[in-house]
């Protein structure tokens, strides 16, 4: 992890190696909270350029859980996601920024409050 730029290196065994943003990594969580219960259900992130990460934990010998400075950290990152996240990250910056501008919101802007839940178990 670099923390001064804000990226993770990460090398693979056939050869590629990525410089992932911790931004794209946070927007781009695996976790519910980010993607949501099922299609249709993601959470645009916003105001995540300056996040950083914290700490990280090995997750088995499948992936990482890193904590990020704005108290997210139930996103397991496997091999596989990182992989994707560092060979398509044109493309997701891409995506990022076309459902900002469809949200109607900047990157840099706070996120908006949760609103309540009807589930009683969250």
């Amino acid at each position: 992890m670099h923390q001064a730029t804000r990226v993770l290196e990460i090398a693979f065994s056939d050869g590629r190696s990525f410089k992932i943003p911790f931004e794209l990594m946070r927007v781009y969580s695996p976790s519910a909270e980010v993607q949501g219960h099922g299609p249709g259900q993601e959470v645009l992130q916003t105001g995540k350029r300056h996040v950083g990460i914290s700490g990280v934990a090995p997750v088995g010998n499948y992936g990482i859980q890193p904590t990020f400075d704005d108290g997210h950290e139930s996103g397991i990152f496997t091999w596989e996601t990182l992989y994707k996240l560092g060979s398509q990250q044109e493309a997701l910056w891409a995506q990022y920024e076309e459902r900002l501008q469809a949200a109607g919101v900047d990157r840099d802007a706070p996120m908006a409050p949760k609103a309540a839940s009807g589930c009683a178990s969250h």
